[in-house]
């Protein structure tokens, strides 16, 4: 089980109240639920082994020099020199690294390689992967993973982790009329403003799915546009010939890494913390403990 820990922390920011604070008043709604989220993805799934993806770096310069618009739109108004500060809730920012202390003291494997996002790590050991596996995130993006041959699918939280929508090849072509490869493709002609992605101009996501299944995936289609016998309607070839300097940059920055460099780590899902005293003075610190009893419980199965 591959978790997109950002995307977790920031639906349970919002889905647990902020008057949920530490004994010092500091708020821990985000750790809370993170811990609670997890216990409840443990006890539903029972997973022999857990990863906690991070985003090392949330907009990776490689991407942004082939689309600069890439994420644009999130970058905070006033950052030091250095990489670009994602804006986050004020009170959200100060959670994450006591987040990552307390999967460190849980012995929950923790991984973010610099120059790479969660997303990157996350198709990096789902590639690497012998056997099924499940992808927790609130991102579609991720939705390009899917592989049922494979026995590999996203489970895409709706109301919680408790009711995660269960998506599947057939899913995706029910919803989309695409398999897991071809939703990238998807995404890279509808565009996607929430990623700063700006897609074909006129290209919408019915007339996308109907250029994938008339001619297979990406290259079939600007191959079709080069073809004077292909059936594209006039105004589909025009926007699609226009748009050839985002189509040859546009597929680097949408499929996720598959080879990401990633250190040496155990992913086995633990039973017992790995630093029961760090553990015990988190707890306690932060007002942790109703939360870390519940999923050591639910860890000792």
């Amino acid at each position: 089980m591959l978790l997109d820990t950002a995307s977790l922390y920031y639906r349970a920011y919002f889905g647990v109240p902020d008057s949920v604070r530490a004994p010092d008043g500091t708020p821990v709604n985000a750790v809370r639920g993170l811990l609670d989220f997890i216990a409840r993805l443990v006890q539903d799934h029972r997973p022999d082994d857990l990863v906690a993806c991070m985003d090392a770096d949330w907009r990776p310069a490689w991407r942004v020099e082939l689309i600069p618009s890439y994420k644009a739109h999130r970058v905070a108004e006033e950052v030091p020199d250095g990489p670009d500060a994602e804006e986050t809730p004020d009170t959200l920012a100060p959670q994450v690294p006591i987040i990552e202390s307390v999967l460190d003291a849980l012995g929950i494997a923790r991984v973010g390689v610099a120059g790479y996002e969660a997303d990157d790590v996350i198709g990096t050991l789902t590639a690497r992967a012998t056997g099924p596996v499940d992808i927790v995130t609130g991102d579609r993006d991720l939705f390009q993973l899917v592989d049922d041959a494979k026995g590999r699918r996203v489970l895409y939280p709706i109301k919680g982790v408790g009711s995660p929508q269960l998506t599947d090849e057939a899913w995706l072509r029910e919803k989309y009329g695409v398999d897991g490869p071809g939703y990238a493709d998807l995404a890279l002609l509808r565009g996607d403003p929430s990623d700063g992605l700006p897609g074909v101009p006129g290209i919408g996501e019915k007339t996308a799915a109907k250029l994938l299944d008339a001619y297979g995936d990406l290259a079939g289609i600007m191959a079709a546009v080069d073809d004077p016998a292909a059936r594209l309607t006039p105004s589909q070839r025009k926007r699609l010939d226009e748009a050839r300097p985002y189509i040859a940059v546009a597929p680097e920055v949408v499929h996720v890494a598959a080879d990401v460099p990633l250190p040496d780590f155990d992913p086995a899902l633990p039973v017992e913390p790995l630093d029961p005293a760090t553990l015990e003075e988190l707890a306690a610190r932060w007002g942790l403990g109703g939360a870390l009893q519940r999923l050591l419980s639910t860890l000792r199965g």
